[in-house]
């Protein structure tokens, strides 16, 4: 790829789940990728796997200092960041009213809210330098009406990551910088893992897949700057 057309974008949770999807759908149609984890084995197994294209950056979402450090190695690396992926998200087992405890509340909206902002905050100057930028949340249809099975925080957090997308737009649509909130229903990935009750294989296949969600993803990025999909909806067929 030409050095003026490449295309650099940064992806949270990429070691497992959506993100890894959206990395290997993104590197596969040309990105450079940018790939943000807490756990370092996952994230460079892949970038072996993808190879020149990725670059592996260990980081917990939820450190703002230490987030703002790696948006400046990655954009000194590349010279420019055109889009993020913020897809880091966690739940807890006992995350309903009777069993939730504060230090499990906070734990999910740091990561699931706090530290999407902090990415967001720390791209936001390149971005509005350039005059361009694709932002786009893994969000979940827990961000559109609260459910018992997503519990409490993880309800929370996904409600406040859609008003924090909703205000990039209302704000920087105009200044070429745009944002998409996708809302997944039930997503075959390992957060299924922290349910009270896991669900069984049979009802994880049916599911949507995580490569799904990359495709919604890749097609939020890929339009032509005039065009924005605000929110993309995407559920199980049963």
């Amino acid at each position: 790829m030409a050095e003026d057309t490449k295309k650099v974008v940064i992806i949270t949770g990429a070691g497992s789940g959506i993100g890894k999807a959206v990395t290997l759908q993104l590197a596969k149609s040309g990105w450079i990728v940018a790939l943000l984890g807490r756990r370092e084995e996952p994230l460079h197994a892949l970038v072996v796997e993808i190879g020149d294209k990725a670059s592996a950056h260990p980081v917990d979402v939820s450190d703002a200092e230490t987030v703002n450090s790696v948006i400046e190695a990655i954009l000194k690396l590349h010279g420019r960041i055109d889009a993020l992926v913020a897809s880091a998200g966690i739940n807890v087992p006992n995350r309903s009213w009777k069993d939730l405890s504060s230090e499990d509340y906070n734990s999910v909206m740091r990561i699931n809210l706090d530290g999407v902002f902090n990415c967001v905050h720390a791209v936001f100057p390149t971005m509005k330098a350039q005059g361009s930028g694709s932002i786009v949340a893994v969000n979940s249809e827990a961000g559109m009406r609260a459910t018992d099975k997503a519990g409490v925080p993880y309800n929370a957090s996904k409600f406040g990551l859609a008003g924090l997308i909703q205000s990039i737009n209302a704000e920087e649509r105009a200044n070429g910088i745009r944002a998409c909130s996708i809302f997944p229903g039930d997503v075959n990935t390992p957060l299924l893992d922290k349910r009270p009750v896991p669900p069984p294989k049979e009802q994880r296949a049916a599911m949507v897949q995580p490569e799904d969600v990359a495709e919604c993803v890749a097609l939020a990025l890929d339009l032509p700057g005039r065009a924005i999909i605000e929110e993309l909806v995407i559920r199980p067929a049963y």
